[in-house]
């Protein structure tokens, strides 16, 4: 089991919005925020097919090389549980034609104050909540 939590994201041009799950990857290093999504994700956000303000990339992923879109600081990003919202994190929107689930890098979970409390438990909880209150892992949204 893996860590993945519920998120409210906001296309910041146009303000189209959608509710994703996105898995928790602190493997996924970054020098800033950035929310990984799949294409049709992409496209509820009015971010694809592409347009003019995206720019090439390629990542290194576990599965080898991948080219990748990225939209700087095109994205709110807030974390929604039952019982409390996060505060919005400005991120970069990164596109990727072949991954099927949204990942959150490093810098933006550590942005939006998610601890990881037991990785292969799926238990998590916000780094201003007290180590009594774990939260469980949300189930995959596979696009």
């Amino acid at each position: 089991m893996a860590v993945r939590v519920r998120l409210a994201v906001r296309n910041r041009e146009t303000g189209a919005s959608i509710e994703l799950v996105a898995l928790v990857n602190s493997g996924f290093e970054t020098e800033g925020p950035e929310l990984l999504l799949p294409i049709e994700a992409a496209r509820a956000l009015g971010l694809w097919p592409l347009r003019s303000g995206a720019r090439a990339a390629t990542y290194d992923t576990a599965g080898g090389p991948t080219n990748v879109w990225i939209y700087p600081r095109a994205l709110e990003v807030r974390v929604v549980a039952e019982d409390v919202e996060t505060s919005p994190v400005v991120a970069d929107a990164v596109i990727s034609p072949v991954e099927r689930e949204a990942l959150l890098s490093d810098k933006l979970v550590s942005a939006l104050q998610i601890a990881i409390e037991d990785a292969g438990g799926g238990l998590w909880r916000f780094r201003f909540e007290g180590l009594d209150r774990l939260r469980k892992t949300e189930a995959p949204q596979l696009w």
